[in-house]
């Protein structure tokens, strides 16, 4: 799920290299924090948030495929 989210915020950010996802994984859920380079914020999180919101739709349903629970919070 981390390779999911890392694709996926590669391809809408200007620097792809900056892309930092930190794994936390407790009892019943995993948290991703999700770090972007400077500037690119605006462009993973999308107008009123859509953007975010889609792929923390993509990634709930990837985890609940594998039955598990999943969460993805942004940090600046």
């Amino acid at each position: 799920m981390k390779a999911l989210i890392e694709y996926l915020t590669q391809a809408l950010v200007d620097r792809p290299d900056e892309v930092v996802i930190r794994e936390v994984v407790g009892e019943k859920t995993t948290v991703y924090e999700l770090r972007v380079g400077e500037g690119d914020l605006g462009k993973v999180i999308g107008k009123h948030g859509r953007t975010i919101r889609a792929i923390r739709t993509l990634l709930s349903a990837a985890a609940t495929k594998e039955g598990k629970r999943a969460v993805l919070e942004i940090l600046e």
